[in-house]
């Protein structure tokens, strides 16, 4: 029986990724012994490191004025680590809540300084991404903060707000590299690896190179981006093995045509799975209004939770797993990254639209 991997993180890797991270298991670069037994100090290792930067640079067509870090702790190390090094005691940062992940975020931020909350979309359990009029910014942040894309709500900005110039800070965990986007409009991008770029362990933050010399000079060591940026990510023994799934992962990204083929390839995706909600007839209803959906993370309802169970069961018996959604909303969450494969999401299209006739 074929599986299908809806997880919502850790979630799908590339099937050939995984087939040549297999084939090099146990001779990583012709060293005779595997990438995690490897030195993170060997020159083929570091060679890995800097095919990443370099790959992750070229995907965003940039050349100068970024650097890319590979650290640990994931985006909720990031939540802290952001307004440690760059919001002062009295400064204040913006932040716009969009789900969960943004209200840690901004909980983490208003112990080291002032928070502004430019919009927030609470009321409505986060079905929605916020208009540009509704986004009210303070008289003079230092950063905006937004996450691109909500797993637990289903929403995604479907494009990157108007600041006034002021820099965005943003996680982009849930959809990085799912789509291009302008790097010029961010002061520092983050990303943990584990729904689009590889697996757990690794978190990819893309930062403008003048925000480093910006950074707090009393934050511990490790917690400063300049620290990481001056030993090319190496001060301490990095997620070797995640580096280097990471580094397939992007080659990978490449092949499949770049941020614009992913894109193309996304659309097409979650085309097919709204479609099967909005047919439906009303069986199916979608968490996240329809000018805010996610094509990473489709969360939906059925008519009662009796139905859901029966629902999400029978769909892992076809070997359809990792389909239930979270607490927050219930029901059912696909998440179908960049690695999920079209005969995926019309193996669960084709699913629902039997469930939904033979519950009449």
């Amino acid at each position: 029986m074929t599986v299908y991997n809806f997880n919502a993180g850790p979630a799908i890797l590339p099937p050939s990724v995984l087939s040549q991270a297999q084939e090099e298991l146990r001779d990583f670069a012709g060293t005779g012994i595997s990438v995690m037994e490897t030195s993170h100090r060997a020159k083929e290792f570091e060679a890995v490191n800097n095919e990443v930067e370099a790959r992750f640079k070229a995907l965003l067509g940039i050349e100068s004025g970024y650097r890319v870090l590979l650290l640990q702790g994931g985006a909720s190390t990031q939540f802290a680590m952001i307004p440690m090094n760059f919001l002062g005691a009295d400064q204040v940062a913006d932040y716009i809540i969009t789900g969960t992940w943004a209200e840690k975020a901004r909980d983490e931020a208003q112990k080291i300084g002032k928070v502004h909350i430019a919009a927030t979309t609470e009321a409505e359990n986060h079905n929605r991404i916020p208009s540009q009029a509704e986004l009210q910014f303070s008289e003079n942040p230092v950063y905006v903060h937004l996450t691109t894309n909500n797993t637990i709500y289903g929403t995604q900005w479907q494009s990157t707000p108007e600041t006034n110039g002021v820099p965005i800070v943003a996680d982009m965990s849930s959809d990085i590299f799912s789509r291009p986007f302008d790097a010029s409009k961010f002061g520092l991008v983050y990303a943990g690896a584990q729904k689009n770029l590889g697996p757990s362990g690794v978190t990819v933050v893309l930062i403008r190179e003048d925000w480093l010399d910006k950074g707090a000079k009393n934050v511990p060591t490790m917690l400063r981006y300049s620290t990481h940026a001056k030993n090319n990510s190496l001060y301490n023994t990095p997620p070797t093995f995640g580096v280097y799934m990471l580094n397939l992962v992007l080659a990978w990204i490449q092949e499949q045509g770049g941020l614009a083929g992913m894109a193309a390839y996304n659309t097409r995706k979650a085309n097919v799975v709204y479609n099967a909600i909005d047919n439906s007839g009303g069986f199916y209803r979608g968490h996240a209004v329809a000018d805010s959906r996610s094509q990473m993370n489709v969360t939906f309802n059925l008519p009662n939770q009796e139905l859901e169970k029966q629902f999400l069961a029978e769909a892992k018996a076809q070997g359809m797993i990792g389909l239930p959604g979270h607490r927050s909303v219930g029901g059912v969450r696909a998440s179908i990254y960049n690695a999920m494969s079209i005969e995926g999401v019309e193996a669960l299209a084709s699913f629902m639209a039997h469930f939904a006739a033979k519950q009449g």
